[in-house]
């Protein structure tokens, strides 16, 4: 019995519907797309989930067959048994080298397993022996973007892979969104949307990038646009709290969060809803999560210190601005919940020089604003301080007379306060 593999460039043909199926966000939906041709008589007709152990009873019987392991691997992979389509491709090598498939499902059962380096070593092998397929060159692509190496993931989506391979789109507007190059991902990303219309996790990329280029407008009419997707529903969301509408807000985030549980921009959007509706216990909670899983994204962790500032936990929210500070020095919006916190605490000469910080790095920064305001009620008698803090919680702060919890809700949208700031993981 001799199993008829499909010639190379068919394969490959077939193999760049991977990148299509819009799945590499989450490695836990990772699936194969990848076609080889059946024509074993005695397995036709049989169903899918029966192949796989049906191949390994003729393995036992015929060990050593290389057509045999190649149909048990690919099997094994599709029915999600990793670690046996691992120890199927490894039986194959010893016995001959890995022809061009198996080396790319190897690859592939290497990303499924979170084997970084080891997927990255498959696929550059496949690059390296001419193999320029798009849906290659994809793979790659994500696995630098992985590892936040973003200008090798520009490099490897050329217009031909773009153009071809779906996903790579929406890749390509993240990795452009990641490198501060906002206006040349909302512009590539126009004339992208228009050649892929239904590609949700396109629309949701560029329903990000403009959110964080202040434009609303645009923002709503990508999201809306998308029939779903974890960043489309989260900027839906987000626009719902600009409109004064949290429930509306928190329903999206919800399904957003139901899509992807680790969604960081949902658990925020999450955050500042349950704020804007007075539940502040568990609107920090909400703001904790998300910013521990962006890691070292200013913003959420700057709305987590003014959510423990609204809770009266000062010596949490001064911990959680120091921790911001030690990531970045230069953010004005640090400084100035810093400056607030002086306030509160009756240490007024540092709370001027940190309001003059934050006002020096930022002339609209809030926290700056809000320590002047302060300072000019509590001058000369800092056993007032005290109580000004717990006033300005829920009374028109002095900023466009809004109250914290208000201020709060427009620095999630704003574009250089809750944007992507160098975040680890995989782009959203």
């Amino acid at each position: 019995m001799v199993t008829q593999q499909l010639p190379l460039p068919k394969f490959l043909m077939l193999n760049s519907r991977l990148a299509r199926s819009n799945i590499f966000p989450n490695f836990r939906r990772l699936e194969l797309i990848v076609a080889f041709c059946f024509n074993r008589s005695n397995i036709r007709g049989r169903d899918f989930m029966g192949r796989l152990q049906t191949l390994l009873q003729f393995l036992e019987q015929d060990p050593h067959n290389l057509n045999l392991i190649a149909d048990a691997a690919e099997a094994a992979f599709q029915d999600g048994e990793v670690e046996r389509a691992a120890e199927l491709l490894g039986r194959y090598r010893a016995l001959a080298e890995l022809p061009l498939p198996l080396v790319n499902l190897d690859g592939l059962v290497a990303l499924r397993a979170k084997r970084i380096d080891d997927a990255a070593a498959a696929f550059d092998s496949l690059l390296d022996q001419g193999v320029n397929d798009p849906s290659v060159r994809f793979n790659r692509a994500w696995i630098h973007a992985l590892k936040e190496e973003y200008e090798a993931v520009l490099d490897l989506l050329d217009a031909d892979t773009v153009g071809v391979t779906e996903r790579a789109a929406a890749l390509r507007v993240q990795t452009l969104h990641h490198l501060g190059r906002i206006e040349d991902a909302l512009a590539e990303g126009q004339g992208m949307a228009e050649r892929f219309p239904g590609n949700d996790s396109l629309l949701g990329a560029l329903s990000v990038a403009a959110m964080d280029a202040d434009d609303f407008g645009l923002a709503r009419h990508y999201a809306e646009r998308a029939s779903g997707g974890v960043d489309a529903l989260t900027t839906r969301g987000l626009i719902a709290l600009n409109d004064s509408d949290p429930a509306a807000g928190l329903a999206l985030f919800e399904k957003a969060l139901a899509e992807h549980p680790d969604a960081p921009r949902a658990w925020i959007g999450k955050g500042l809803g349950l704020i804007a509706k007075g539940d502040v216990t568990r609107g920090s909670e909400a703001l904790r999560k998300g910013a521990e899983i962006f890691g070292d994204h200013l913003g959420s962790w700057i709305a987590l210190g003014w959510t423990q500032f609204m809770a009266k936990d000062l010596a949490g929210a001064r911990a959680t601005f120091e921790h911001a500070l030690s990531l970045d020095d230069n953010f004005a919006e640090t400084h100035g919940g810093i400056a607030v916190l002086d306030v509160a605490e009756g240490d007024l000469e540092n709370a001027k020089r940190r309001a003059d910080v934050a006002l020096k790095l930022d002339r609209e920064c809030f926290g700056g604003m809000l320590a002047r305001v302060l300072l000019s009620e509590a001058q000369g008698n800092p056993a007032l301080a005290q109580r000004i803090w717990e006033k300005a919680i829920t009374m028109p702060a002095g900023v466009d007379g809004r109250t914290l919890a208000q201020a709060m809700t427009g620095m999630g949208l704003d574009p250089g306060r809750m944007g992507p700031r160098r975040h680890r993981g995989t782009p959203q």
